[in-house]
């Protein structure tokens, strides 16, 4: 079992920054990615991003090139999602997913065994 903890989120304006972290407990040294999704208010929890948690390789959604970077800590067990110049439609619960199957289809969520319970982020205009 991998427990997984968020924090960073909160009210932002446009075009500001902010970092998102999830701590990783538990059987960390089975994790083989770690990754973010997020779900705007009423929608489809969506891919953001994942890192390989041995070679450190990442990849992003489309949307998220070029504002979202992901990074990972693996002698802390934490992974990072910094955002820069935050829009309205940013906005949603940050979630925080690991797996520790290797394969797993990454941009989507059936590909994580364990979540963490999410961080709001809501940016005003």
């Amino acid at each position: 079992q991998v427990q997984l903890v968020e924090s960073g989120g909160g009210l932002v304006q446009a075009g500001g920054t902010l970092t998102l972290s999830c701590a990783a407990s538990g059987r960390t040294s089975s994790i083989r990615a770690m990754a973010w999704f997020r779900q705007p208010s009423g929608q489809e929890r969506e891919f953001v991003a994942v890192i390989g948690w041995t070679a450190s390789s990442t990849y992003y959604a489309d949307f998220a090139k070029g504002r979202f970077t992901i990074s990972g800590d693996n002698a802390k067990n934490m992974v990072h999602l910094r955002i820069e110049n935050l829009k309205p439609e940013d906005t949603a619960i940050y979630y925080c997913a690991s797996t520790d199957v290797m394969g797993s289809p990454l941009e989507d969520t059936g590909g994580y065994a364990y979540w963490g319970q999410g961080t709001q982020v809501t940016v005003s205009s």
